[in-house]
């Protein structure tokens, strides 16, 4: 889920930077220092939306920048297990499917689509079903559920996100909507 955070930090302006304006290098600074990182408390940070606050500045004996004190506004991805997301297929291979969720790709392994057997199309780049005929390809949007979690805070292009659609209410979008309409149609006849 996404949130919008209230945050406070120390941060350094740099000496070659001290001309310009104040409320843009701090800007600035903090986008360059959390966007894209990772905190296992806060969760992915997508974007600093803006600064709210600047302190007095603080001059360090021996070091040229100004640290101030800094109220700000992110905005961050913080994922739970269990969790239902929905994201959009960004790339199919053999053993299963990279789900984009924003700032982050997520893991859709082929045993955790469905009970039914799964042939990869490579020529296609997309997940067949055999029984049904159903597919998955890249651009699909899919609903799953968070089945692993494991953050990495120092390489977060490390971090590892599991995935299934192995439940009632769970796949793509386009199955979901067959669903529907199958149980509709059902119920009409009923």
């Amino acid at each position: 889920m996404y949130y919008k955070l209230k945050l406070n930090d120390k941060i350094r302006v740099p000496p070659e930077r001290m001309g310009e304006d104040l409320n843009t290098v701090i800007l600035d600074v903090l986008q360059e220092q959390f966007e894209g990182g990772v905190d296992k408390e806060m969760g992915i940070f997508i974007a600093v939306t803006g600064v709210t606050r600047v302190g007095d500045g603080e001059i360090i004996y021996s070091d040229g920048g100004v640290y101030y004190d800094v109220d700000f506004e992110a905005v961050a991805l913080r994922l739970t297990l269990q969790e239902i997301v929905e994201g959009i297929v960004v790339e199919t291979t053999s053993f299963g499917a990279f789900i984009s969720l924003g700032p982050i790709d997520a893991m859709l392994h082929m045993s955790q689509i469905t009970d039914e057997y799964i042939d990869y199309d490579e020529k296609n780049s997309r997940l067949v079903c055999k029984d049904t005929g159903r597919t998955i390809a890249v651009g699909d949007t899919v609903r799953a559920r968070v089945v692993a979690l494991s953050l990495n805070e120092r390489e977060p292009r490390e971090s590892k996100i599991g995935l299934t659609m192995r439940q009632p209410g769970l796949g793509t979008l386009v199955w979901l909507e067959d669903e529907h309409n199958r149980e509709k149609a059902e119920k009409e006849r009923n």
